[in-house]
């Protein structure tokens, strides 16, 4: 994709444009630790544009990257400077002077005089000879120099002074020149740059350039890139941000994953208003029984006709893909996938148009239902729950609402083997307010966490006082002491491999680390009220008596 790299650092190379129109310093680092290739797309952009009556100016852009030896990074810096392309007719022969007697890339010296050879030619070359010929060198990604041609990197920093030419080198990096700086101070100091971190209002603007360079014609059809979705691609850049702000701000790799989920993204979009057009009626249409709709002659449109949805149905877009889009990152950033099979894997279905436009869904009230099929309701997953998994989520759904203090008195037994009641305490209204703060009851709060000791006695309290199916108790054993047989039913293996499978289940939610072995381990209840209210009302087990603070 062509994009726009001025967009976010444009001020520092205008900077640097300058200096070298006006009297460019022998040495220049450009630091640029996010995306030292659009730095270089940039500075060659300002090279290429700008021209001079007293000056012309020679530019070279090397990617250290490719240089795997000295003979390979003279060879790409002459060519550049002298325009020569190697092809294959001509034995891929590199530049070698006017004569083409001259080999420049044998050592240090040969590239040197190499150099001058060509600057000769150059200058003599041109139409004005009062203008004064300038090499600019842009080598990318130089921090690659230390590991591969450390001996070249003071040369290249003096070559101004080895050379006596008018010459300047810009190392482009994303590391420091302290990182990769010879020793002994063999190397010039050079003229610092560096550019800032790009800001997420400077990603969104170089999102939205980029589509602008890849949009296609108004009369051409509606497709992911058409000019009348600019105003979507710019929602969209926005939420592509947020989400993938926390881990990367990598203009090309948000670029990367823009391409990979945008065309997904309106996707539905694009089939409502085929629909809509083809139909005039959007509630009797599915995109399964129009396919004719969605041909190049039905989908041409101009941009006047193309309307921008209403923000309701954006919301439902952005809520529907924004999962998806961090979901791409994880995949892409470290490129497990590739943006094309991505895209292909991740296409949405007929579910994306529904979700977004309640109005094609079967059930949808203004949609005819004579003929359409009835669907059952799904059985929720508690139903198929053996009774010691709903009794167990019982006891989580307690632990997680009432206090602890709360646990004798509302489950505890006296001498007399009777349950202790909670004691209501009614209080008048009293004309004296109380300071400090309120207390927020717990169900506004959320589940609070339990550890697993109390959720187990919560669970024999229970089981001994609503389980009363004797049939599966064994007859050999006598039960003399009261809760005997509750403490030995929770004590079993199965409870705990019940615990694990509800935990799986995310019906409870372990919140300590597994590999924690002080203390016992912590848990919060997964299931909401209502679903807590069936199971008591099935298990027979009075839930409103059971809470601290009544719903």
């Amino acid at each position: 994709m062509a994009s726009n790299p001025l967009s976010y650092h444009h001020h520092r190379l205008r900077e640097v444009s300058s200096l070298l129109h006006a009297s460019p310093p022998p040495f220049i680092f450009i630091n640029d630790p996010i995306a030292p290739r659009l730095t270089a797309q940039a500075l060659l952009s300002v090279l290429s544009s700008t021209t001079s009556t007293t000056t012309s100016t020679h530019h070279v852009h090397v990617n250290a990257v490719t240089c795997l030896s000295a003979r390979l990074l003279f060879d790409a810096i002459l060519n550049g400077l002298a325009r020569w392309t190697p092809s294959w007719e001509e034995g891929c022969t590199n530049w070698s002077g006017p004569n083409d007697t001259g080999r420049y890339n044998e050592s240090l010296d040969a590239f040197l005089r190499g150099l001058k050879t060509l600057y000769s030619v150059l200058h003599h070359g041109s139409s004005n000879l009062s203008q004064v010929t300038r090499f600019v060198i842009v080598i990318e990604r130089a921090d690659r120099l230390k590991d591969r041609l450390p001996d070249l990197i003071v040369p290249l920093t003096r070559l101004a002074e080895m050379t006596r030419l008018d010459l300047a080198i810009i190392f482009i990096s994303s590391g420091r020149w302290d990182d990769m700086r010879p020793s002994l101070g063999a190397s010039p100091d050079p003229y610092f740059v560096d550019i800032s971190v790009p800001t997420k209002e400077a990603c969104i603007a170089h999102l939205r350039s980029v589509f602008r360079s890849c949009r296609t014609q108004p009369n051409l059809p509606l497709n992911p890139y058409h000019p009348a979705l600019e105003g979507m691609y710019a929602s969209f850049a926005s939420i592509l941000c947020d989400a993938c702000f926390p881990f990367t701000n990598d203009p090309d790799e948000l670029t990367y994953a823009a391409a990979a989920r945008w065309p997904g993204f309106i996707q539905p979009i694009l089939e409502n208003h085929a629909i809509e057009r083809g139909n005039g009626d959007s509630n009797l249409a599915e995109p399964d029984d129009n396919e004719h709709l969605f041909t190049e002659e039905a989908m041409l449109v101009d941009v006047q006709d193309f309307v921008t949805p209403p923000e309701e149905v954006r919301m439902r877009l952005y809520r529907y893909f924004k999962p998806s889009i961090t979901s791409a990152l994880e995949q892409l950033y470290p490129r497990s996938s590739n943006a094309q099979d991505w895209a292909d894997a991740n296409q949405p279905s007929l579910e994306a148009l529904e979700t977004i436009f309640p109005v094609h869904r079967a059930d949808h009230p203004s949609r005819p239902q004579v003929g359409a099929p009835v669907k059952e309701k799904p059985t929720e997953p508690y139903r198929n729950l053996t009774r010691i998994s709903k009794f167990i989520l019982i006891a989580s759904f307690l632990a997680s609402m009432n206090p602890a203090k709360s646990d004798l008195r509302m489950f505890g037994r006296g001498l007399d083997e009777k349950k202790r009641k909670r004691r209501r305490i009614t209080k008048a209204p009293s004309a004296k307010t109380k300071s400090g703060p309120i207390k927020i009851p717990q169900h506004f709060l959320g589940p609070a966490v339990f550890p697993l000791d109390r959720m187990l006695a919560i669970l024999g309290a229970l089981l001994e006082e609503n389980d009363s199916d004797d049939d599966f108790r064994p007859f050999k054993i006598d039960f003399s002491i009261p809760g005997e047989y509750t403490d030995m039913e929770v004590s079993r293996v199965g409870v705990c491999a019940t615990i694990i499978d509800l935990t799986s289940s995310r019906l409870l939610h372990r919140t300590s680390p597994a590999e924690r072995l002080d203390g016992p381990p912590m848990f919060k209840c997964g299931v909401s009220y209502d679903v807590v209210l069936g199971l008591a009302k099935e298990l027979d087990v009075p839930l409103q008596d059971l809470l601290w603070d009544p719903l």
